[in-house]
């Protein structure tokens, strides 16, 4: 059976969309969460944090070693060295940080998070898929920026109403602590 040039065209952008909606699944997935326990607990999780300084750092030796101009690795590098730099701080800065000291930290925390995630999952898309960046139309790459987004908000807007949906039993039989807040459950 002969396929019809309709078909084979249709069947080409099919599979030129299929790595933007692996891209757009992952990110989401590997980024609601984090949302979420900002929402529910008003805080980022250490083992999100340093699974983004672990998936940076293998980032970041990607990039001074790829072959291409360094000029063009640089800006990436810098990025993808912000977990590593604020896990740093706060390795020597532990045992003498003051309540400013802290709370700078925790500002650097949360800009290594918001810059670090999305960079990292960026600059690890690229790594799995080099021609992903000039054979997706920007489109495409909108619509993952804007969907992975949404979920992140919407992650964290379930967090932060939680009880409305779980209750403190949810959070314990998944291994988890109570966040504030959370509704305990109904005993017949």
């Amino acid at each position: 059976m002969r396929e019809t040039p309709d078909a084979a065209v249709a069947d080409d952008r099919r599979r030129r969309d299929v790595p933007a909606g692996v891209i757009m699944v992952g990110m989401a997935a590997i980024a609601w969460w984090p949302a979420f326990t900002l929402g529910a607990w008003g805080e980022i999780f250490f083992d999100d944090i340093l699974a983004l300084w672990a998936a940076s750092a293998a980032a970041l030796v990607f990039v001074l070693v790829e072959h291409r101009p360094l000029r063009g690795r640089l800006g990436r590098a810098v990025l993808l060295l912000l977990p590593s730099v604020w896990l740093l701080l706060s390795f020597v800065a532990h045992d003498s940080v003051t309540d400013l000291g802290i709370a700078l930290l925790d500002l650097a925390a949360f800009a290594a998070v918001l810059l670090g995630i999305p960079f990292t999952l960026w600059v690890l898309v690229r790594i799995v898929w080099p021609h992903f960046a000039g054979g997706t139309p920007r489109r495409s790459k909108w619509l993952i920026a804007v969907v992975v987004l949404a979920i992140v908000i919407a992650s964290w807007v379930l967090g932060a109403n939680q009880a409305r949906f779980l209750t403190c039993e949810d959070f314990s039989i998944s291994g988890n602590s109570p966040p504030p807040g959370c509704t305990p459950a109904s005993t017949p």
